[in-house]
Formats: structure tokens, sequence, C-alpha cells
């Protein structure tokens, strides 16, 4: 009953417009008033900030800044769209393809959908795709984001969990894949389908295709030095952010050229501004569960858990339903730091994987980027097309229900999301 309140309690007043981190951070200060006082916070914040790992986050915000200003979209989506365009549905999976590959360079949902939807969406509705089909196909391919590595939710949630940063990774890869593969074929479906006259391209010749690839080919080093590095454990992930900006710039100042002094400045204040919000929220987050753990928390939900006898299964699903709700009104950080201190003892009880639990949690997150009625990649595609919401909202309907077979695969087979970490030569 004290864990529900609790919990309410919190979401209530983050309801109220409160920033995540003075919502976190006043509700645990008010708390920890009657459990020991406050003099311990200062050590507990810094305890929590003062780790190598969050170094990650800047750098991996700083290499997404200089590459998106870098201009470098257009090419990624001409390269999809030569290799796709013969298809039926070939923007779509193309819109698909170019997605996933700004997601192994932004690490952020919004940022995908921003800048492949204001490339894709005019092309799909100029080639006659229902603008329905083109608004949710580049709202679903930008919560590829967050999933498909780097990612920032990851970095926070492994740190809060003290979970591997690279096993995380390379565990959302084949995930994320999978769900691009499922809204590809969908795309390819819902063309085939249509009753709507469709323009499709010739194949490209070979010549089309490697002149197409070589142009977009240092765009694409950039995902492969990252990961690559991450998985022959070349690099840490904090080391393998610091090589994929210094490689970002070369691209953007020496190949490109589409990167001044400006440009580099304006995307470090960028990085720091969005490096200082997650780590406030960090900081509130730490206050929050200190004082959970003070309260004794997590260990009630242990046993609580352990008389109820629900088993693995039967956890994941009611946390999983819990955080698609949660999703619906909370921003994704904000419920990794929430949730995941809390049930951490349960998952160690349970011997439950923290890196498949962080896959399953990831997608559901992504989910939230589509679900009213604050789904903020909704929103992004409202900004770029002034569409009506509710046409936004049906169009990204059918994805919403694709992520939830995606994530119910990855539950019922967690090799899915385990394998290509047990393969990597791990250094953290």
């Amino acid at each position: 009953m004290t864990v529900a309140l609790i919990l309410v309690g919190l979401v209530l007043l983050l309801f109220t417009g409160v920033p995540v981190f003075a919502g976190l951070s006043i509700f645990g200060g008010v708390l920890l008033l009657g459990h020991g006082g406050l003099a311990s916070v200062t050590e507990v914040i810094f305890g929590e900030l003062n780790r190598y790992l969050l170094v990650a986050i800047p750098l991996f915000a700083y290499m997404a800044h200089v590459m998106i200003r870098g201009r470098i979209v257009d090419d990624l989506y001409d390269t999809a769209y030569t290799l796709t365009r013969h298809l039926p549905g070939g923007l779509g999976v193309a819109t698909i393809v170019a997605c996933t590959i700004f997601a192994a360079i932004s690490g952020s949902s919004v940022a995908t959908a921003l800048t492949i939807g204001a490339v894709a969406i005019p092309q799909m509705l100029r080639f006659g795709y229902p603008p329905r089909l083109a608004y949710g196909l580049v709202a679903a391919g930008g919560t590829l984001g967050i999933l498909i590595p780097p990612s920032g939710p990851m970095v926070l949630y492994g740190v809060t969990t003290d979970t591997s940063i690279g096993g995380l990774f390379m565990a959302g890869v084949v995930p994320g894949l999978m769900m691009a593969a499922i809204f590809a074929a969908f795309a390819m479906a819902a063309v085939a389908l249509s009753h709507r006259h469709i323009e499709r391209a010739p194949r490209a010749t070979a010549r089309e295709a490697l002149r197409a690839i070589r142009q977009s080919a240092w765009a694409l080093s950039l995902p492969v030095l990252v990961l690559g590095g991450m998985y022959a454990g070349v690099f840490t992930a904090t080391e393998a952010a610091a090589a994929g900006a210094l490689l970002a710039l070369a691209v953007g100042g020496f190949v490109y050229r589409t990167i001044g002094w400006a440009a580099i400045w304006e995307s470090a204040l960028d990085a720091a501004r969005t490096s200082a919000m997650l780590f406030m929220i960090l900081a509130g987050a730490s206050v929050f569960g200190h004082v959970l753990t003070k309260m004794r928390i997590p260990q009630q939900i242990v046993e609580l858990v352990v008389s109820l006898d629900v088993g693995v299964t039967g956890f994941l699903i009611a946390m999983m339903a819990l955080i698609f709700v949660l999703g619906m009104f909370l921003e994704s950080i904000a419920i990794i730091l929430i949730t995941s201190p809390v049930i951490l003892p349960v998952m160690q009880h349970l011997a439950i994987d923290p890196i498949w639990y962080g896959i399953l949690l990831t997608i559901n997150l992504e989910l939230a980027q589509i679900t009213p009625p604050v789904g903020m990649n909704l929103f992004t595609i409202k900004a770029i097309t002034r569409a009506p919401m509710g046409e936004i909202i049906r169009g990204a309907a059918p994805y919403v229900l694709l992520m939830i077979l995606a994530m119910a695969l990855v539950m019922i087979w967690p090799q899915i999301a385990l394998w290509l970490p047990a393969t990597m030569i791990d250094r953290r």
C-alpha cells in the first residue's frame, strides 16, 4: 500500500507540470525528512553523478548534433531509396532504412523522426502514398532511435541498474533490425493492398547502387566504428562515444565540409544543454531512490512478489503493462529512473537478466513515443506536416500493435536480445 501511495503521489506531482528533476528531488526530499533527514543528500547525488560511464552521454549527444548539422541525411535517404525503389512501397522501405541508419547516429527518437520526416514525408506524398501511411511510417521509424544504439535511455538504465552499457547496446541491435524489418514488411503490404496508384521507379543499376553506397560511405562508417569497436572490445561505451565524436567532426569538417567553427560551438552548446538536463534528472532520481531504500520499499516489493508467486512471465507482463500506461503520460527518462531502482531487487530475486529486461523496457518506451496524449513523435510529425492530429494518430496506430508484437517476441525468445551480447568481448 505504501509503495502504491508513493508512486501515485509522485506521478500526480509530475502531472502538474513540475520539471521531472524538481519533482523527483522535492518528493524524495520531503519523504527523506521523516527518514533520517537531508544530511546525506549531497553525498548521494555526488556518488550518483561521479561515474565515468556518464561521460558517454555528452559525447554521444555531441556526435549526434555534429552529424545532424552536417546535413548527411539527404545522402542516407538517397542511398536507401536507390537500393529499394523498385520494391512495392520502396519509398516507405527507404524511409525505414534511413531511420534505422540515422538511429545509429542520433540516439534520439524525436531527432530521427524530425530529420528523416522532413525529407521523406513530402517525397511519399508526391509519389501518391496515403497520408496516414506516410505519417505512421515516420512516426514509427523514428522510435528506432532509442533501441538501435547509441541510446541515451539505455545509458541511463545501465547506470541506474549497474548493467553493462556495451552489452545493452549490442542487445538492441537484433531487436532493432527485427522491428525495422517488420515495419518495412508492413509498408510493402500496405502499398501492395492499397487501391491508390503509387509510382514505382525502376530497379537501380549496379553502377547507380555502387555510386549511392560510395556517396554515403563516410556517414555509414560512424555506426560501424562505434558498434564494431564495442563489439570487438576495442572501446568501452565511453571510449566509443569519444571516437564517434571525433569521426563525426572529421566527416562533417573535412569530407562534407558542412561543419564550421560556429556549428561546432552550437553543437557543443546543444550537447551541454541535453546532458545537463539528464544529469539534473539523474540527481533527483538518486535522492528518490535513496529514500526508497531507507524506507525498505524494494524489499517490501520483493516480499509481495514472493507471496503472490507470479513468476518471471507474470512479473514481466505486469511491468510492461504498467510502463505502457505510464508512457502515455510521462517521458521515458522519468519512467526509467522512477521504476528501475524499485524493481531491481525483484529482478535479482527472479533471476531476470537485466540486459533482457532493459531491451523490453526500451521497446515499451518506444511505444510511448507514438501513443497519445504525450507521444512526442506524433507532435513531431504534426510540426512537420501541419496535418490533423487525429490523422497522424490513426496512421501510427497499426505500428503500436506491431511494436507490441515485437516486444512479445523478445519476451518469448530472450535470445533475440541476448545472443549478440553473449558473443562480444565486453570491456563495459
